[in-house]
């Protein structure tokens, strides 16, 4: 990538970085690709070529991680790959962009001056003033515009979802984005609606350490077994104390399959067994019949071990 010589000494040089770059970029990415990012805006003043060699020993960064520095800014829209380099791109033009696309974002002002929305513009200013300090980036104005129209949250919602991001050190639109979708598809619009999914999550939180402790596992659940338990709790309805039944036909595995579980689990769902009684019952009704089939067996077998013995007799005296 080829840039101009400044005329100034590097003694007096100033590299400009725009705030929107703190306010949209730096919270989200990884430290080492801010490395890359600050540096090669610092190089682009001068008339040089520009190695990734170069750059992975100037900032002591191994080579991969150079690159993929590289890609990252090149995905986020700050970088453009050329043949023979890259361009750095205009902030204030990307975010320009954003804010003018027709008939998919509200200005600020919009929002502001529509005299419907002047309580969802004070929850975006509670947003603004709680998590962005009073300099939230005019995008994310419509971001927020936009998610209140997908997702249909009401103002505390889109509040409390802001704070959850914030709690878990991700305010960065994607990892918003993925927590608003979750919430929508557990049919969370009011605030008592969130309240009831938070005290629902906590007894499932609640579920998964008891099942942790009395299998005696020594490691929190996979993804696939979070899934399962979730299955059970929330699809099926059913508490530690039906969960814990079938946890007891495990205690002769030495491993431990949570894709038994399941089977045993859903058999009882499939046959509408709701309550430890009934699954209890269930439970003895079918050892009982289980008793009876190896009862018949044994009466099968002996009738049949007695049969051969008249059959060899008869054999003995007709030979006889």
């Amino acid at each position: 990538m080829k840039l101009e010589q400044n005329d100034k000494s590097i003694l007096f040089s100033n590299t400009s970085i725009p705030d929107l770059f703190f306010t949209e970029y730096l919270s989200a990415a990884n430290g080492d690709y801010i490395k890359v990012y600050l540096y090669i805006l610092f190089l682009s003043k001068y008339d040089k070529d520009i190695k990734i060699n170069d750059l992975s020993k100037k900032l002591a960064l191994p080579l991969k991680t150079i690159q993929d520095g590289l890609k990252y800014w090149e995905d986020a829209g700050l970088l453009i790959k050329k043949h023979t380099g890259y361009i750095l791109v205009n902030l204030q033009e990307v975010e320009l962009l954003k804010l003018y696309t027709p008939k998919l974002t509200s200005s600020p002002e919009d929002i502001q001056k529509n005299a419907k929305n002047q309580y969802r513009a004070k929850a975006i200013e509670n947003i603004n003033n709680q998590y962005f300090q009073g300099i939230m980036s005019p995008s994310w104005y419509s971001d927020i515009d936009l998610w209140f129209k997908k997702y249909h949250f009401d103002e505390q919602v889109m509040i409390a979802l802001f704070n959850y991001c914030f709690e878990k050190s991700a305010l960065h639109r994607n990892y918003i984005q993925v927590v608003a979708d979750s919430w929508y598809k557990n049919n969370i619009k009011s605030f008592s609606d969130l309240d009831q999914y938070y005290e629902k999550q906590e007894k499932i939180i609640s579920l998964k350490k008891s099942i942790i402790r009395k299998l005696g596992l020594n490691r929190n659940l996979t993804i696939y077994e979070d899934a399962y338990v979730e299955k059970w709790a929330i699809d099926f309805g059913y508490s530690l104390e039906i969960i814990e039944i079938a946890l007891k036909r495990t205690t002769s595995k030495s491993n431990i399959s949570f894709e038994y579980l399941d089977k045993i689990i859903s058999d009882w769902h499939e046959r509408n067994l709701k309550s430890v009684a009934e699954i209890q019952e269930y439970i003895k009704n079918s050892k009982q019949k289980q008793s009876n089939v190896e009862a018949m067996k044994k009466l099968t077998n002996y009738n049949n071990s007695n049969k051969r013995k008249y059959d060899n007799l008869d054999d003995l005296y007709a030979n006889a």
